[in-house]
């Protein structure tokens, strides 16, 4: 009876402060060229994806992605059109402000692709 009264009454509630909340993981992506221009990209994750047209730029951000915890991947497209053989387009993926991946490609018609693995 003694160890039912110890055990009745504990103060844990089954629950933990350190359990993760769902969606806490933050997705941006970034593409970045040198001696191009920006014109198409298609970015997100699994199969929420949104395409950008018309972009014209050097450079551009994704708005940040909140991952709910269910996400396996995160996708990152783009293309550009460079003036010479040596332009670049680098596309990164950052997961919690954290770079996680970078691809490069170089050339004059650059279409450039990765992804993420979030699991």
């Amino acid at each position: 009876m003694i160890a039912l009264a110890f055990t009745g009454c504990s103060s844990d509630d089954g629950g933990s402060g350190t359990t993760p909340i769902a969606g806490t993981h933050k997705l941006v992506l970034k593409a970045e060229t040198s001696g191009s221009t920006i014109h198409h990209i298609l970015y997100g994750y699994d199969d929420e994806m949104t395409s950008v047209s018309g972009i014209s730029e050097t450079s551009w951000t994704s708005p940040e992605i909140t991952l709910p915890d269910n996400a396996s991947v995160a996708n990152f497209t783009a293309n550009a059109v460079g003036a010479t053989d040596a332009s670049t387009l680098k596309l990164q993926v950052f997961v919690d402000g954290v770079l996680k991946k970078e691809e490069v490609g170089t050339g004059t018609i650059l279409s450039v692709r990765t992804h993420h693995n979030l699991r």
